[in-house]
């Protein structure tokens, strides 16, 4: 179990540093002091094993301890985003059914009412220490829920718009973990790494979280990448060597770093995953933080690293790298066909990393999982030496006129062009061919250039129907709290036109 090797770890070394927060290291005595209180005050408010305790808290000593005392007492830690707002948390605790709701200091006051109004039991704890505020009674769950496997539940919106959740055991997490440490030489317990991706993310909960409990190594935590300025003061101050974040967070960074004439020394890895990484500004990102990135790709169903670049050298610019080990893949057709590799085609996997299954949800796991092996819904390219190249989410391939056109293609090309900063493509309906492609674009900083400009540019480089037949304009993009685009948000908006 995870809690006995973090239980080692805070135990072998108590004088040595466990993690950074607000501006000063706290030691692994004083952190097991913090849990063995939070694991206290859990045991006195009724919490026991195989119940599950839903989060929502920033990344601080309290969540990790609250993560720790969890595991010890034989629960299920089920993080959420207060940001999904209040009609889809409701419909995730039905779905979850905790025995209580652990809310950060910040959290506002008309959402705690709401949950409460909803049945939910509230506490609050704050960001390193105990106010008093924390005492509560939780409801008691049925015995048919128990599985002391489970270690944590990760939950999404799914695509739906209904509650989707993912449950990782113990054996899960720590196989993953396993699988990166091995994977990549650059991991060592002598490294300091930067945990500031959400805790309800899975990047961040396993990389960024429990991975330096397992390692033997230390954590810098940041509560929220922005205002970007505060992370990387947190990285000069804290003098962390390993950076984890998704590729939008590295564009910014880089972006910052290069405004204020600075450069990042001391870094040993940049990892990035979560979303497509830009190769364009590759020698920007490797001059901001003096030293490649290595690009990764995961999923929470696989706890969640899949594949990554072991290490800039061996790297493959625009691929996320080899499967990590113990993970078998398969390329199939979207009707089901293997296909061989190297090749195309919608990646399966399966493995001691990967879930059994979704969280009560028969029906979705007789599509996504079939004879042990898991759809990641992502089409890719696997060369010969076992890189993986992702082409696109099978969900987001635009069919014109029968055509399958991938928008990563596309934004790729558009990228290309000086004036582009950011391009997005989504499929617009269209009575003719069904969609048509159309690109949302920021432009550089006073940069000027046309939508027909931009269509002219694509058509001398593409196939007629991957043109985008418009092009709009923005400032922004939306984009999720772990910072990848959200895709459906500009379809939805397309579909709400017509």
């Amino acid at each position: 179990m995870l809690n006995n090797i973090i239980d080692e770890y805070l135990s072998s070394k108590p004088q040595e540093n466990c993690c950074w927060f607000n501006h000063k290291w706290i030691s692994r005595k004083d952190f097991k002091a913090l849990a063995d209180d939070c694991t206290e005050i859990l045991r006195s408010s009724g919490f026991t094993a195989g119940q599950r305790l839903a989060v929502l808290m920033p990344n601080t000593p309290m969540t990790l301890a609250v993560i720790l005392s969890v595991w010890r007492l034989g629960g299920v830690f089920c993080p959420l985003n207060e940001k999904t707002g209040e009609i889809s948390l409701l419909k995730t605790l039905k779905l979850l059914k905790p025995f209580a709701v652990i809310l950060s200091e910040n959290v506002n006051d008309k959402l705690e009412s709401a949950l409460n109004e909803a049945g939910w039991p509230c506490a609050r704890f704050g960001n390193e220490k105990f106010s008093g505020s924390e005492n509560f009674t939780g409801k008691t769950q049925t015995a048919d829920d128990f599985d002391k496997t489970l270690a944590v539940i990760f939950s999404t919106s799914g695509t739906t718009g209904d509650p989707k959740a993912v449950p990782l055991t113990h054996a899960n997490i720590l196989d993953n973990i396993n699988a990166c440490l091995e994977h990549v030489p650059g991991l060592t317990p002598e490294r300091s790494l930067l945990n500031v991706l959400p805790n309800f993310h899975a990047f961040g909960f396993t990389i960024g979280g429990i991975l330096p409990f397992v390692l033997g190594a230390t954590q810098v935590l940041v509560t929220s990448f922005m205002p970007p300025s505060n992370t990387l003061k947190a990285i000069e101050e804290s003098k962390l060597d390993v950076i984890l974040l998704v590729p939008t967070m590295v564009g910014f960074a880089a972006s910052m770093l290069e405004k204020q004439g600075k450069k990042l020394t001391g870094i040993k890895l940049l990892i990035a995953g979560g979303d497509r990484y830009n190769t364009k500004i590759d020698d920007r990102v490797t001059a901001a933080f003096g030293v490649p990135l290595i690009e990764g790709y995961g999923i929470t169903e696989c706890s969640p690293v899949l594949a990554v670049n072991p290490t800039p050298s061996v790297r493959k610019l625009g691929t996320v790298g080899p499967a990590l080990p113990r993970f078998e893949l398969q390329l199939r057709s979207e009707a089901g066909e293997i296909l061989p590799i190297p090749g195309e085609g919608v990646l399966w996997c399966k493995g001691p990393s990967v879930t059994s299954g979704y969280y009560h949800a028969p029906e979705v796991n007789k599509e996504r999982f079939v004879d042990g092996w898991f759809n990641t819904g992502d089409y890719v390219q696997i060369d010969s030496d076992g890189y993986i190249k992702i082409l696109d989410r099978v969900t987001d391939i635009i069919i014109v006129g029968g055509f399958n056109v991938y928008p990563q293609e596309v934004e790729a090309i558009l990228s290309e062009h000086p004036a582009v900063n950011t391009a997005v493509v989504v499929g617009m309906p269209n009575n003719i061919s069904g969609e048509v492609p159309k690109a949302y674009v920021i432009k550089q900083q006073g940069a000027d250039v046309t939508e027909n400009e931009l269509v002219k540019f694509c058509k001398e480089r593409l196939s007629h129907y991957k043109v985008p037949r418009s092009v709009e304009f923005v400032d922004s993009l939306p984009i999720s709290a772990t910072g990848k685009i959200l895709r459906r948000v500009l379809r939805q908006k397309e579909r709400e036109k017509n």
